[in-house]
Formats: C-alpha cells, sequence, structure tokens
C-alpha cells in the first residue's frame, strides 16, 4: 500500500491536481492541500510531489482501473497492520514513504523492506 498518485494535467495547478486526483482515485473531497516535499522521478524532466489534506468526505469509492484496495488507518491500525505484515509500506527513500512516516509521527519498522512495485523485497 501507499498514498496516492497522480499527474498534473496543463493548466493545472498542483494543489487542484491533488484535489482532482484523490477524487477520481477513491471519491474522496479534500481540503487544505499542503506541500511536503518532493524527490526526483526515473523518466526524464519528472519531479515527485508530495502533498497532504484533509478529507471532507470519508466514504471510499474506487476506480477499479486505478485502484486494487484503498483504506483509511488510524496510527495504531497502521502500526498493527505494518508489524503483522497486512501492509507493506513504500521504500524508506520515497516521497510516499516520507508522506506515510510524518502523518504517523515517527519511523514505521517494517521486517522486510520492499524493494519495488512486483512485491519483490530486500533484506
Amino acid at each position: 500500500m501507499s498514498v496516492l498518485a497522480g499527474f498534473v494535467e496543463a493548466g493545472e495547478s498542483l494543489e487542484s491536481a491533488v484535489a482532482r486526483e484523490v477524487f477520481e482515485e477513491v471519491g474522496v473531497e479534500v481540503t487544505d492541500v499542503l506541500y511536503r516535499g518532493n524527490q526526483p522521478w526515473p523518466f526524464p524532466a519528472s519531479l515527485m510531489v508530495g502533498f497532504t489534506a484533509k478529507a471532507k468526505t470519508s466514504e471510499l469509492t474506487l476506480d477499479p482501473a486505478e485502484i486494487v484496495e484503498a483504506a483509511w488507518f488510524s496510527k495504531g491500525e497502521l502500526a498493527w497492520a505494518v508489524h503483522t505484515g497486512r501492509v507493506a509500506l513504500p521504500p524508506r527513500v520515497s516521497i510516499a514513504r516520507r508522506l506515510v512516516e510524518q502523518w504517523y509521527g515517527g519511523e514505521l519498522e517494517q521486517q522486510v523492506e520492499h524493494s519495488n512495485f512486483r512485491g519483490q523485497a530486500a533484506q
């Protein structure tokens, strides 16, 4: 599991892209979009930008072409899901991991660090 991701459309602000992508992918309306950081992206001239936002709605309606699974977690639920292996966190070097751990309030430890999106893992 990771954070939601998407692309900015021509003429669209970053904050508008966040709100649009979250709504398109999981049906949640958001406000108070706040920039949190960035990282290089492995495609030419690209950049991954991280944001947080406040949800106005909480019911999840997944776009099956985009999202396989989505869930809300409290901090305790997330820690337990990571500890038991139900949730595999993004790699430590990713903006996605930093966003999750910023929200959580510290580092989350996982028995196995996942190295890519194919489910292969490295110790």
